[in-house]
């Protein structure tokens, strides 16, 4: 057991080390840099920058150097704790993610909350009960959900609550605690505004994880040890629960290794309808000004998020399923 977490350990530094380098790669590929950027935006509003201005600049950000000098002086900052300056924003990286990050996290595991304690739930009903009406009334349900767009069901929810119930939907935070220092008011004012976005974003994949529930129990009911169990007098909860249940669980835990960045980067949109403080709009304003350093640091991130959630999710299946645990000894 211990050696096969050391190994995942060791894989998942590899794994992350791989990710620093394409993300700084993929940042590059567009023609240009931050200062070309600059140059665009500021010709657009009438003011213009000149060629020695624009040398001056990449010179003090160090984008006249070649790639891999970019890359080894950023992965040298990063090992420091410090993950370069925000080019934007003219402050360091850390501080611009600041909040967000955490704030984003908060979201996550709330999508995924919601995410398993809808799911799992309706979809044991609707394999235990199939065909029955309100398996019908949940596949139906469930097709809405993965054909509704997240953007689109964001604004439908912001239309009802504003018409209909005069209240604003919008951002995590009343007025009075957007720019509040943290304290337990804030945080209860948080938790009042998480319902909405975590619902939001959690709905398409409740509607998903409801089919694979579904799905897989149905196959885990048909299996022959069922049929013993149930030849041994064994009550119909204890049938169904005690091991079909858990081997249908598979699905569920493999999927926290991308649950947790699909929140960041597949609500990009979704945050921006809603005026979510997340790293997803902050990632896209980074990838438009070609910001290497806050760009490549939340792309790391979300890689970061992907390896720790796969992580978690190989240790939480050999809980679950006792066949991965004796495979592994």
């Amino acid at each position: 057991m211990l050696a096969y977490i050391v190994r995942r350990f060791l894989l998942a530094v590899l794994t992350v080390w791989a990710i620093s380098v394409l993300s700084f790669m993929i940042i590059h590929l567009p023609p240009g840099d931050y200062v070309t950027s600059y140059i665009a935006s500021m010709s657009a509003s009438g003011s213009a920058v000149s060629e020695g201005e624009a040398l001056a600049l990449r010179d003090q950000l160090g984008l006249d150097k070649p790639i891999t000098i970019q890359y080894l002086k950023w992965v040298a900052l990063i090992l420091q704790g410090n993950f370069g300056m925000a080019m934007e924003w003219g402050r360091p990286v850390s501080d611009v993610i600041g909040d967000r990050l955490t704030l984003t996290i908060v979201i996550s595991l709330a999508a995924i909350v919601f995410t398993w304690a809808l799911a799992l739930p309706i979809g044991i009903y609707s394999a235990v009960y199939r065909y029955s009406l309100l398996d019908y009334i949940f596949t139906f349900i469930g097709f809405i959900g993965l054909a509704i767009p997240g953007f689109m069901l964001a604004l439908i929810i912001m239309y009802v609550a504003f018409a209909h119930f005069g209240a604003n939907v919008g951002g995590l935070f009343s007025a009075d605690f957007a720019e509040a220092p943290w304290s337990l008011a804030k945080a209860w004012d948080l938790t009042k505004h998480l319902p909405i976005p975590a619902i939001v974003l959690g709905i398409s994949g409740t509607a998903q994880m409801i089919r694979i529930m579904r799905s897989n129990l149905l196959d885990e009911l048909r299996k022959p040890y069922v049929m013993t169990a149930r030849a041994r007098g064994l009550s119909e909860y204890r049938v169904i629960m005690r091991y079909p249940v858990r081997v249908a669980l598979n699905p569920f835990v493999s999927t926290i290794g991308y649950l947790l960045p699909y929140v960041v980067s597949g609500s990009i949109i979704v945050s921006l309808v809603l005026s979510l403080p997340t790293v997803g709009p902050l990632l896209l304003k980074a990838l438009i000004a070609q910001d290497m350093f806050l760009a490549g640091t939340i792309v790391l991130l979300l890689g970061v998020m992907t390896v720790i959630g796969t992580f978690i999710s190989d240790l939480l299946l050999m809980w679950v399923d006792p066949r991965i645990r004796l495979g592994r000894q």
